[in-house]
């Protein structure tokens, strides 16, 4: 019970720091330097206003300084990371998949957050965490110490990028070339990719962490989750684009905890 309060704290901390990145990534802002403050009246949040979610609650969701509204979404950020991290405890324990997957988390985290008002998703999200994923991985492959390495861990990596980031990839391209180019379909907005770039990169950067099983299964879930927000986007704002990284997130989510369940369900082993 004490290792799951001491995550859930830990949680909440990394939460208001990825609220930085979600903040400034998008406006190429250094998520360091200067310290948090007040995107109104710019002075600097003193630590005791900076409690994660507490610090909301008891300033009424209001700047102390200039009365300005704060975001919702900081503790939802936070509370989000936190509850997470504990689910990510519960299913490893303290272990090394504890931490491969909560660095995937906080990047997803990021990515959901930056991709919805934004419909962009960071290079240093998807590329760094690619880069990232692949290097934790393929360091398990020291499972006999030094100086006897396996591929293996490094080869699913591998190939988790290749397809993870191929098959969403050539969906798109398609997609595109029968609707847009066959079909002769007008174009909305000058939109004619159905899949942008950085969403092909998420799934590379889930694949580099979870292998090509959990990165396919992912690709075949979101659509699933989004179908219904897009078709309520589409009734309701006439826009046919969705932001596609949250649901990407999520089924990446839904994969690494039930992933198996869901595959046995599918393919039943006889």
């Amino acid at each position: 019970m004490i290792a799951r309060i001491i995550v859930f704290i830990f949680g909440s901390i990394v939460g208001s720091f990825l609220n930085v990145c979600i903040y400034r990534m998008p406006k190429s802002e250094s998520v360091v330097w200067p310290r948090s403050h007040c995107p109104k009246c710019r002075k600097r949040i003193p630590g005791y206003d900076n409690i994660p979610f507490v610090s909301f609650i008891l300033l009424g969701g209001r700047c102390r300084f200039c009365k300005e509204k704060i975001s919702w979404r900081y503790p939802l950020v936070e509370l989000l990371t936190a509850f997470l991290m504990v689910a990510l405890f519960n299913r490893f324990g303290l272990s090394y998949n504890f931490f491969l997957f909560m660095v995937m988390l906080w990047g997803l985290i990021i990515a959901t957050f930056v991709d919805i008002p934004h419909r962009i998703i960071p290079d240093e999200v998807s590329v760094g965490g690619m880069i990232i994923g692949f290097i934790m991985v393929s360091i398990t492959g020291f499972t006999f110490g030094p100086l006897n390495f396996s591929f293996i861990p490094m080869l699913r990596s591998f190939l988790g990028i290749i397809l993870g980031g191929g098959i969403i990839y050539l969906t798109g391209a398609i997609f595109d070339l029968v609707y847009f180019k066959l079909f002769k379909r007008p174009a909305i907005g000058g939109e004619t990719e159905s899949m942008g770039g950085g969403d092909v990169k998420l799934l590379a950067m889930i694949g580099s962490f979870m292998g090509w099983k959990m990165a396919l299964l992912t690709f075949f879930l979101a659509p699933f989750l989004g179908i219904v927000f897009g078709i309520v986007t589409l009734v309701t704002k006439k826009d046919h684009t969705i932001p596609y990284g949250p649901f990407l997130s999520a089924a990446a989510l839904l994969s690494l905890f039930w992933g198996n369940r869901i595959i046995q369900l599918i393919l039943p082993v006889r």
